[in-house]
């Protein structure tokens, strides 16, 4: 039976994402049970807080090793916020803390000396780099998008980026994706963000039934 996996580290939004995808009448499961996440046609690795403390809460549901193994059987994989940094090498949020690795690059902090101020709290807009990937299909590009964070990806290999967003001064990435491996990821909140985000959810529902 077809469903998606909300993966449960105790450091997610999960019941905005749970009732964004029940909107869209998409079957979901908020689940830490390793055999039900990889059983599952996508997954979703929502994230709040802390770099080092989510890696931590992973190892300790022991999901380190299942969340790679989403990546080698090519099961899509939908990082958000924290989720998306997660993914890289290693982050320099209070210390540095190594990643799941998924993605070459790092997690770094806003230049405060270069944007308005920190965290970036708020609506900002998204600069497509593929405007043919099924993940933004049916959304105008430079569409606005809601978020969080104080830290952005910098990945190394820019065939990586999906999509692009001004702050201040910096430019960053707030989209990967990796085709080989049927990852993507967002910086933003697509539950928080009205009717685009909403198609984001339904272009990878989609994505999952194929």
């Amino acid at each position: 039976m077809f469903y998606i996996a909300i993966v449960d580290y105790e450091m997610g939004n999960l019941k905005s994402i749970y009732k964004c995808l029940q909107h869209i009448n998409a079957p979901v499961k908020i689940t830490d049970n390793p055999q039900t996440i990889l059983n599952a046609d996508g997954v979703i690795l929502p994230g709040v807080g802390a770099f080092g403390d989510a890696m931590a809460h992973l190892k300790q549901k022991d999901l380190i090793g299942t969340i790679q193994q989403i990546a080698m059987e090519q099961i899509p994989l939908f990082g958000i916020c924290l989720g998306l940094q997660l993914l890289f090498s290693k982050s320099y949020e209070m210390g540095e803390h190594e990643g799941l690795d998924l993605f070459k690059g790092e997690i770094v902090k806003f230049d405060e000396t270069k944007v308005d101020k920190i965290p970036q709290i708020g609506w900002n807009n998204v600069e497509f780099q593929d405007t043919h990937h099924y993940l933004v299909q049916n959304i105008p590009n430079n569409s606005y998008f809601y978020f969080v964070h104080s830290f952005y990806c910098n990945p190394a290999n820019p065939d990586n980026v999906l999509g692009k967003t001004r702050y201040g001064e910096i430019e960053f990435c707030s989209m990967v994706y990796d085709r080989s491996s049927n990852i993507i990821a967002s910086q933003f909140h697509p539950e928080k963000s009205s009717r685009y985000g909403i198609q984001i959810y339904r272009n990878f529902i989609t994505h999952c039934k194929k």
